[in-house]
């Protein structure tokens, strides 16, 4: 089986041991507080029986028994071939539990972690692998929502980058690569744009909150469970995504305050070239078919759910 050493098992730590050991890995999880692993191995057991309960596991005991509780930094790094960080988000700790594990780890192990604030430069640079090194930050909980930011540093190998991808692939996660450090990544600034906008709203007196959650969960939210904001708007204009940006990109621009530039000329140019250009309309037409079955099949499973 390989091997992954997960260090810190507080509530990330355990939903990513649930993930690695829901894939056929052997989990050697430590955390410095007494009797911690221990307790989270029980934990990460009924997480496992849950998952089960949903056809999400084929065999929870058996994933559970893959999971140990480590009795030092060494001996969760024996054997290991890929270790997650997951301690508080606090400079000083990265920084010396990174060097500890550089120290420790045999050179071919990657070192990932978990931090969701604290770009990978900041705690790596002085190691002698950093080459090794990398963010990746997961959306809690990991073992629910697969998506982890994959954010290397200035010296983070893209041999390193690619493995981890294989990696969380393999372990039904989906990677996405962050091609250069950002503070935030990109979940969290895109959340925080959001959330701003939502308190602002409600703080002014436009709306509720308990409305403007209905927005998100009634309203946008449901289409962008299957769909990004990309693949929304090349539905939502004859055109594809260059007509809804001749469209709408004045007001979106306007009400984001983003700039009229963000939604035409190099930029727009720019997006078209990576997506891969304009569908034809038979094409969009095809895809607005699949988008209304996989929203009528959610809506049906919304409405077989128990709204508390």
């Amino acid at each position: 089986m390989p091997h992954v050493a997960i260090f810190g098992a507080g509530l990330i730590g355990r939903s990513w041991a649930i993930v690695f050991a829901r894939g056929g890995f052997d989990v050697a999880l430590y955390d410095a507080g007494a009797g911690v692993a221990d307790a989270a191995r029980g934990l990460v057991a009924e997480g496992l029986s849950e998952l089960a309960a949903q056809g999400l596991v084929s065999d929870a005991a058996a994933a559970a028994r893959r999971v140990r509780a480590a009795s030092s930094v060494a001996d969760a790094l024996s054997g290991a071939e890929f270790v997650q960080e997951n301690l508080p988000e606090q400079l000083a700790l990265k920084r010396e539990i990174f060097a500890e594990l550089d120290r420790l780890a045999a050179p071919n192990v990657i070192l990932a972690s978990s931090t969701s604030t604290i770009v990978g430069s900041l705690f790596t640079e002085d190691l002698a692998g950093r080459q090794r090194c990398l963010v990746a930050h997961p959306v809690n909980p990991p073992h629910l929502v697969p998506v982890v930011e994959l954010v290397g540093t200035p010296w983070t190998s893209p041999e390193i980058i690619a493995r981890a991808k294989t990696i969380y692939e393999s372990v039904e996660q989906v990677p996405i690569i962050v091609r250069r450090e950002i503070d935030g990544f990109i979940l969290n600034r895109l959340q925080a744009v959001l959330l701003s906008e939502a308190f602002r709203l409600v703080g002014d007196g436009y709306v509720s909150p308990q409305d403007l959650d209905k927005t998100l969960k009634d309203g946008l939210g449901l289409r962008w469970s299957f769909m990004g904001p990309f693949e929304t708007i090349e539905l939502n204009a004859p055109g594809g995504i260059p007509d809804y940006c001749r469209r709408y990109g004045p007001s979106l621009s306007r009400l984001s305050g983003a700039g009229p530039q963000v939604y035409q000329g190099d930029n727009l140019d720019h997006i078209l070239t990576q997506w891969g250009g304009t569908p034809t309309p038979d094409q969009i037409a095809a895809r607005m078919r699949w988008r209304d079955r996989r929203l009528a099949a959610l809506k049906a499973h919304k409405r077989s759910q128990a709204a508390k």
